[in-house]
């Protein structure tokens, strides 16, 4: 169904045996090449601030600082005139860079300029507290009325200069407020780190090994930011009396588990955020409910999921979830090929994640396995990055059955590349 420009499409097998609780399903949600929504009363359409990790080791090797700062110009010069935008810079503290008064600049070819050479005075010296970098943001997106908010945050190392309880504090502040692409640069940062962060403020999160790269990366972020034109949109689950939402999840572009992120938006229904959109993009969301089993030959609406505008003043989509039960065993007994492709997809992210982990804590045994089973499931998903990705960790014995042995010697940047890249799903053809 669509309206204002989203269309929401359900992909299911509606049939359930006798006893059938389980109803599953395949959420597709497009946004049209027109959607965009009003930037609100006297502010602008969106901000943007650049977070520069500028600890002492950003100068081992000096190119990291040298990279970052030309990373962090060609960052800039992407950035659209009218819009919002702040460099700040990170150590054991946070601090406004440009503007330095702490507010927020508004683009044009002098406010760019401007700011490409504060960067360049940039010097690498001190700690690394992330919450702080992030607090910092948060007070100056706080006085600036956008409608879409985004940062890119940029680090090299671990967060040791503040407890994990101070950034957990200062992310549940954050979070809803912006969103926030991470990258980690060199092979000193924690994967899990960054993860937490780019989850908890539906960002993405990825490793460049190598410097050189950074430019590039920073700029093709700037640059879909600059493409996002609606903010916050909610997944809104409406289920009837009796039945219960076992799970949502994001399941591509990534997969990434919104379960745990339902906010209650009425009675027997719940919304799950999902960042912002721009035109001509398309999400997949696999939704688990549970329901009260019923007659043969009986049918009920197991869901309805609606797209709504962060007041849930407007609906912008819906798409309807079934139930249906039989005793013919042949409808009752398939599996619908995309959620089946899906539920895949999340096990193999979970088995890569698992597997890693298990090979860092010298199991090697639990280590084998899993990322033997990560590599069939690549396999027959036809998952090919992952595949080649798994490639650098492990040594490939039978692909069909998923025997690997793992490799004597892995190269840091491969193994937290497989790590961050993990959740990168495939699509199904429908």
């Amino acid at each position: 169904m669509t309206d204002s420009g989203f269309t929401v499409d359900v992909d299911q097998n509606q049939y359930l045996p006798e006893d059938g609780r389980d109803v599953s399903a395949v959420v597709t949600v497009t946004s049209g090449t027109d959607v965009a929504v009003a930037a609100p009363s006297g502010g602008a359409g969106s901000a943007e601030i650049i977070i520069i990790d500028c600890s002492g080791s950003m100068d081992y090797p000096p190119t990291k600082m040298t990279q970052a700062r030309a990373a962090t110009a060609a960052a800039i010069d992407v950035v659209r005139d009218g819009v919002g935008f702040a460099v700040v810079a990170g150590t054991s503290t946070a601090w406004p860079v440009f503007p330095a008064d702490g507010r927020m600049a508004v683009a044009s070819a002098a406010t760019r300029a401007a700011a490409k050479q504060a960067v360049a005075g940039l010097r690498a010296n001190g700690g690394t507290a992330i919450g702080q970098w992030l607090g910092m943001a948060r007070q100056i997106f706080a006085g600036y009325p956008a409608q879409l908010r985004h940062a890119i945050l940029l680090t090299d190392g671990k967060n040791q200069h503040e407890t994990p309880a101070q950034l957990a504090a200062e992310l549940s502040q954050c979070e809803g407020t912006f969103s926030c692409d991470c990258r980690g640069v060199g092979t000193d940062w924690e994967v899990s780190e960054l993860r937490t962060v780019s989850t908890t403020l539906l960002g993405t999160v990825d490793i460049v090994p190598d410097p050189a790269g950074l430019a590039a990366d920073f700029a093709a972020m700037m640059e879909n930011a600059m493409g996002k034109q609606v903010a916050d949109v909610s997944l809104r689950v409406w289920t009837p009396q009796h039945a219960t939402v076992k799970f949502v999840k994001q399941v591509a572009p990534a997969v990434e588990d919104l379960t745990g992120r339902r906010t209650q938006s009425g009675p027997q229904a719940g919304d799950y955020p999902t960042g912002a959109w721009g035109p001509g993009e398309s999400r997949d969301y696999h939704v688990g409910v549970e329901v009260n089993p019923a007659g043969v030959g009986q049918e009920m609406l197991a869901a309805r999921i609606s797209l709504v505008t962060p007041s849930g003043a407007q609906v912008l989509g819906q798409g309807l979830v079934r139930a249906i039960w039989t005793d013919d065993e042949a409808l009752s007994t398939k599996i619908n090929p995309r959620v089946a492709h899906y539920t895949g997809q999340a096990e193999l992210a979970a088995a890569i994640q698992e597997g890693l982990e298990a090979r860092k804590q010298g199991d090697e045994e639990t280590a084998t396995a899993k990322l033997g089973r990560a590599v069939a499931l690549a396999h027959q998903s036809g998952n090919e990055d992952t595949a080649k990705l798994l490639s650098k960790v492990v040594d490939v014995v039978d692909v069909e059955s998923g025997t690997v042995r793992l490799k004597k010697k892995v190269e840091d940047a491969d193994e937290m590349a497989l790590d961050t890249r993990s959740t990168k799903t495939v699509r199904v053809k429908k």
